[in-house]
């Protein structure tokens, strides 16, 4: 392996305790002798943002369903000029992503009036088509909810017989399974509808500005469309109502010990308590559908599974609002500055014409802005909080068919290794005998649990082959922060330590660190801390009040990470790549998120 590049997957060892962890996966997501020659020339890199700890067989569907849809509306539906889709393979339980550009000219350029066609349609249409696009994702959560795994009948109903249907309960079992994953892929299909446009709008603008002002810094031109509403925000904005109702009607002290949720609704036994309630149940759906991690995995709890999240940010709530804070978002002070930066950038400009171009797209990118932080709401935590909860309810079933010892077992079988085991469970049945699963899933259910404990413990390399040349397919530098500058970092760190990031929101501040590795560890944050993570949820919204900065090791200007800080007016530096290895709970710390430094102090 030359000092240039990284890695190679065919080289990487697999960790103790995890051999055979291939078979948790398709073959066509793992590395293989037979593309090789195309794999070792590659540069992957992984994708911790979404999916940051090992996966298993059910985690790992939505990796697949979700880049596939991206690239296809990429390459497909769109045809962006200079980027197809990504590559995706699972290596050793984690994701890599290698980034397909176009690199011949004339293929791009004969891409661009596609592309102005299909996108444009889209950018003239967007209010319409977002309604129409928020009812189709209402409506395929809806169709989740319906779906029945009930058990099979000791007997079919009389009425199945009489009405002639000509199939049973076996048959109705099965086509549900095959409804449940079309309906998880639709997910993913409608999440990218929209949300490449997003990208393109935004790079589009970001773009004419790098041209018209070539030393602008890519931090003025993201708060060029700061001071947002979003939907993604709502969850947050509603605890902190619920706060304020809570001191409103004399029972904030219930949440003293916002972790032992009996003893909070039991101090709230009364009428104003019952009255506090009510107000929680009629908001919580669908706000509060909001999972604690990124939504991609089945551990992942939602604030209406795990009470004791929210309630721990109302009782931080209670506290602030009773000693006289304000707890509002500073929105007019960042529309204020927004509307600054515009104008100061708009005089700069020689002509009315460029005026006028520049005020167009900077009128889109802030009409198709808003899409790109709800989305998330609506597909990463509704939609994919109610695809949990309906796998934990086939599981459920097939612990009492005796396949399963417990109703996670089910994320531990890959989806058409479920077709097999439902079409043994249905024929069994059919039979009146005895099936074969309850003899086989068990041991391999508990082996498969142990590779996927044995490989969280592993962390495999960052990035996998040699370094790209140059970086340009979007999603890779907006979402991901990945860029060649930062590539050249994780090739060859700063043997002083120095740690360098994109400036994601303005700012500068100076404290202790918090580092935070997943939802479990939110609680410990303290006020006036920084928080550093490798990626934050949206979900952690509520301790934004409580930080003076945030730093992660992956994201870009585009991430959740940066777009929150830069919208609760927070300071941050994204996309360090080692923060999270370089930088301890308790150590002092400096974060300039006007310059992408973070220095101990």
């Amino acid at each position: 392996m030359g000092e240039n590049r990284f890695p190679s997957p065919f080289e990487l060892p697999t960790p103790e305790g995890a051999e055979g962890w291939e078979e948790l996966y398709p073959y066509s997501v793992l590395f293989s002798e037979g593309r090789r020659d195309y794999e070792d020339q590659q540069f992957w890199f992984m994708d911790s943002m979404h999916w940051g700890w090992a996966m298993s067989p059910w985690d790992a569907d939505h990796l697949m369903y979700a880049i596939a849809s991206l690239s296809q509306y990429n390459s497909r539906h769109y045809l962006v000029p200079p980027a197809n889709g990504i590559d995706f393979r699972v290596h050793l339980g984690y994701p890599y992503f290698s980034p397909v550009g176009i690199a011949d000219e004339a293929e791009i350029g004969a891409r661009v009036p596609q592309f102005m066609e299909r996108a444009g349609h889209y950018f003239a249409n967007w209010d319409s088509l977002y309604d129409n696009w928020l009812e189709k994702v209402k409506a395929n959560i809806a169709e989740l909810e319906s779906v029945d795994f009930s058990p099979l009948p000791e007997v079919e109903p009389l009425e199945i017989v009489t009405s002639g249907r000509g199939v049973g309960t076996g048959w109705d079992l099965q086509a549900e399974y095959h409804r449940f994953q079309d309906l998880a892929q639709k997910i993913w299909q409608y999440h990218f509808e929209f949300l490449n446009l997003g990208y393109a709008a935004y790079l589009d603008f970001f773009g004419f500005c790098k041209q018209a002002f070539p030393s602008i810094p890519d931090l003025a031109i993201a708060k060029m469309v700061a001071g947002i509403e979003v939907d993604l925000f709502r969850p947050n904005e509603e605890l902190k109502n619920l706060a304020q109702k809570a001191i409103d009607l004399g029972v904030a002290d219930a949440f003293a010990n916002p972790d032992d949720v009996d003893k909070v609704h039991a101090v709230l036994e009364s009428d104003a308590g019952r009255e506090w309630l009510a107000a929680w149940d009629e908001i919580s759906q669908p706000w509060f559908n909001f999972s604690s991690g990124t939504g991609f995995y089945y551990y992942d709890k939602t604030w209406l599974q795990d009470r004791s999240t929210p309630y721990g940010f109302i009782a931080d709530y209670i506290a602030k609002l009773q000693a006289g804070e304000d707890i509002s978002r500073p929105i007019e002070e960042i529309r204020a500055e927004r509307d600054r930066i515009v104008e100061e950038y708009s005089e700069l400009l020689a002509s009315d014409e460029d005026r006028e171009a520049f005020a167009g797209k900077l009128g889109l990118a802030r009409t198709v802005f808003p899409y790109v932080e709800n989305h998330n709401f609506y597909i990463e935590h509704w939609s994919m909080s109610t695809f949990w909860k309906k796998s934990r309810e086939l599981g459920e079933m097939l612990v009492k068919e005796g396949f399963f010892t417990q109703a996670d077992d089910v994320y531990f079988v890959r989806r058409e290794e479920m077709d097999n085991l439902l079409f043994d469970l249905y024929s069994a049945w059919a039979v009146g005998a005895s099936p074969a699963g309850p003899h086989y899933w068990p041991n391999k259910v508990t082996k498969r649990r142990a590779i996927v404990e044995a490989l969280q413990k592993s962390r495999p390399p960052k990035a996998l082959g040699p370094p790209p040349a140059v970086v340009t397919e979007p999603f890779t530098i907006m979402l991901w922060g990945i860029t060649t500058d930062s590539i050249d970092m994780w090739l060859n760190p700063d043997e002083g330590g120095a740690i360098t990031g994109m400036a994601a929101s303005p700012g500068v501040a100076e404290g202790p660190a918090r580092v935070v590795f997943n939802a479990d560890d939110i609680g410990d944050v303290r006020d006036g801390e920084i928080l550093v993570a490798p990626i934050t949820a949206p979900s952690w919204a509520p301790v934004f009040s409580k930080i003076k900065a945030t730093v992660t090791d992956i994201g870009g200007l585009m991430s959740h990470a940066a777009i929150v800080c830069r919208e609760y007016g927070v300071p941050a530096v994204t996309g360090t790549g080692q923060a999270t290895t370089s930088i301890a709970t308790g150590d002092m710390i400096r974060v300039d998120g006007n310059t992408g430094k973070v220095t101990k102090l």
